[in-house]
């Protein structure tokens, strides 16, 4: 029997923790919070993605597709709540009709199930909508992400797996007579295999490990507002708009959730610290290491302006928010709206300023490192874990 630590305890690293428990390894399970899933599977829309955006044949576009029928089977095995509601992404001016056409044919070449249809027919599924066109995709949904990983917590303890909060990997070197040493502040792990699943500090681990990342993580933060209950009927299930293909972010979409709370977000801001929830999360080293990164500043050369001023301006502007809302659903206003908190997303970005588009896995002898892993990384964990376990096992 192999023996394997997983840094990480989020949805990936839990995922991946099973799934070679499952084919008989060893497993150990860091994580330097004292919660599993404590940062970005605990702060996500809780949407399981279609499939509909990646580029076909991409790691987003074939996991993610996977991943939503995976994880839905999962839920339904394993009682955690979901539900597969389908949802609506609407051209919300004529512009975006061509953007909208190129989205279906996306769709189409990925397997995804979806159709335009018409403004009238938009509105039999959302009647509050405004749109000049719309793709209905009836895979999307909505799952408690959290419960995910509370039931792969479970699962692992009754495989007597070694999960260990409140424990952190202060330093790794390869281990005398192979493997890895991993070094925890109490006591040196000895192991077989290293799997890097820390999110949003992947790369410094990484680095710790001895490589050299292709790519480094900068933190973009999200914020959300929730429709006030009386004016929750305004939506009945997520209305999405047409992304702006530049970008990696879908934009500001509404989404009704298990509870029947509708969740309005998130926008993206430069988070000025990598575990940074809030404008006051600020830590020097972080930043420093952004300012010291080429890449950020070939990025904020392309973006700054307009782009980022006016994700900034919406930050703190709750009529700016409420308005970018009001482009899918006119009747919604500031005063329909609440603050409901804000998660981080761990984007990589090259040193050409370029943003990682597709999950980013690396290897090195005896170590698997997933270094580029947002969104739609929880729809697709189990499929992840498949394939890191194939890696570790060969």
């Amino acid at each position: 029997m192999r023996n394997v630590v997983v840094i990480g305890g989020g949805i990936v690293g839990l995922a991946v923790a099973w799934e070679l428990s499952k084919r008989g390894q060893d497993v150990t399970v860091l994580e330097k919070e004292g919660r599993w899933a404590a940062h970005q599977t605990g702060h996500n829309s809780n949407v399981v993605h279609a499939g509909l955006y990646y580029k076909p044949g991409s790691f987003k576009a074939r996991m993610s597709v996977a991943g939503n029928r995976s994880i839905v089977d999962f839920a339904r095995q394993y009682g955690v709540p979901v539900e597969v509601c389908g949802k609506l992404v609407v051209a919300t001016e004529p512009a975006e009709l061509p953007a909208l056409a190129t989205l279906a044919e996306r769709a189409e070449a990925n397997g995804v199930p979806a159709k335009q249809v018409s403004p009238a027919e938009a509105r039999e599924y959302e009647p509050e909508v405004a749109c000049v066109g719309a793709l209905r995709v009836e895979s999307t949904g909505i799952i408690d992400y959290e419960a995910v990983c509370a039931t792969l917590v479970r699962l692992l303890d009754e495989a007597d797996a070694d999960l260990r909060l409140n424990t952190a990997a202060l330093g790794i070197r390869p281990g005398r007579h192979g493997g890895v040493e991993v070094a925890t502040g109490t006591e040196v792990l000895q192991a077989d295999a290293l799997v890097n699943c820390a999110g949003l500090q992947s790369d410094r681990v990484a680095e710790l490990a001895g490589l050299t990342p292709s790519a480094r993580i900068v933190p973009f933060r999200g914020e959300y507002y929730e429709l006030k209950p009386e004016r929750r009927h305004l939506v009945r299930g997520l209305i999405y708009p047409v992304p702006d293909p530049t970008l990696p972010f879908l934009g500001v979409h509404l989404t009704r959730m298990l509870d029947g709370s509708v969740h309005a977000g998130p926008n993206a801001v430069l988070a000025l610290r990598r575990e940074g929830y809030r404008w006051a999360d600020v830590s020097p080293k972080d930043l420093a290491d952004v300012a010291r990164f080429p890449g950020a500043w070939r990025l904020a050369k392309k973006y700054a302006f307009p782009t980022g001023l006016e994700e900034v301006r919406r930050s703190f502007s709750k009529k700016r928010f409420a308005a970018s809302l009001a482009r899918l659903v006119p009747a919604v206003t500031e005063h329909d709206i609440v603050r409901h908190g804000s998660g981080v997303r761990a984007q990589a970005l090259r040193p050409d300023g370029s943003l990682v588009d597709d999950f980013l896995i690396e290897t090195a002898r005896d170590q698997v490192h997933v270094l580029n892993a947002p969104s739609p990384a929880a729809t697709s964990a189990l499929e992840i874990a498949r394939h890191i376990a194939d890696q570790v096992s060969a």
